[in-house]
């Protein structure tokens, strides 16, 4: 069955270049009318032009597709209310969303700045947060939502002289896995894309061959499918060059110390234990952890929890 948004009203953030413009284009084409959210600033972050922007939205119309331009910063609350108050006043509703907008301030930890790794933290990170709030309560009350949030490699697995970027792409996985749980009831799901892609934020840092690989159209699919209707939840799909997998948070079974073991000489003695992937297993809240070491201590300590 063809996948398709008709009906449907997209936000895509960073959507003029590289990324965002692929993602932009291809939901427009398969019939969601799209809002083309880019500050045109350089990689950095720096200066601001609608003329990228502009240009999205004009292959889109040329192609017979529906959109409409806009210059927010992502990281600016009132910028972004505004944006989406555009998008209901023209098309009276907001489906989907993809936080794909950002900036690289990348450098050493010791040689940044902290007003860099603010900046960073602000884009990637409070972006998401203000561009998902804006749109929530409109996704709450027509039942339904699908927000795609953008992680990275780099915050999943580290990266050197990535440390404001990299936190600031595991911050949206912690935001995704509560805001599943408060948009259950709602129809609303939220999942991250972890791309990796041949844009201007990662050109020269690969050779030339390599880069030709890494086509944003090569990713994009990923989000078409994270966007619609029958769409996983609380899914990191990583994409890049065509291939696609899934990235999980796992924890080890571990094991229930005797309380003369409970001592730091007592978990290097069971380190093996603890650490042993047998039974390792992606938890689904916090409390399951809870819930997990609860029923090992009870079962260690003979008691019942009922």
């Amino acid at each position: 069955m063809t996948i398709r948004y008709d009906d449907r009203v997209a936000i895509v953030t960073g959507a003029g270049q590289g990324l965002g413009r692929s993602h932009a284009i291809e939901l427009a084409k398969r019939g969601a009318k799209v809002v083309v959210n880019d500050l045109g600033g350089s990689k950095d972050g720096t200066g601001s032009s609608s003329e990228a922007a502009m240009a999205v939205v004009a292959e889109i119309e040329a192609a017979g597709g529906e959109a409409m331009a806009n210059g927010a910063n992502v990281a600016n609350y009132a910028e972004v209310e505004a944006m989406v108050a555009a998008a209901m006043e023209k098309w009276g509703r907001v489906d989907i969303l993809v936080n794909n907008a950002g900036i690289l301030r990348d450098k050493s930890f010791l040689k940044g700045s902290m007003e860099d790794f603010q900046l960073v933290l602000n884009v990637h990170l409070m972006g998401t947060v203000y561009c998902t709030r804006a749109c929530w309560e409109i996704m709450k009350e027509q039942e339904y939502g699908r927000v795609v949030v953008t992680t990275s490699s780099s915050g999943l697995y580290g990266n050197f002289g990535q440390t404001n970027y990299g936190s600031a792409k595991l911050g949206v996985i912690g935001m995704m896995n509560t805001l599943v749980q408060e948009g259950a009831k709602y129809n609303i799901r939220v999942n991250a894309l972890a791309p990796t892609a041949g844009t201007r934020m990662t050109e020269g840092l690969m050779p030339e061959k390599m880069f030709e690989l890494l086509t944003p159209e090569t990713v994009t699919p990923a989000v078409l499918y994270l966007a619609s209707e029958d769409s996983p939840n609380r899914t990191i799909l990583c994409a890049g060059a065509g291939s696609f997998a899934v990235a999980k948070i796992v924890e080890t079974e571990g094991c229930w110390l005797k309380p003369e073991e409970q001592t730091p000489e007592g978990i290097a003695a069971h380190w093996d234990t603890i650490t042993s992937p047998e039974g390792e297993r992606a938890l689904v809240g916090g409390f399951e952890q809870t819930g997990k070491m609860l029923t090992q201590a009870a079962a260690g300590l003979g008691i019942s929890l009922e």
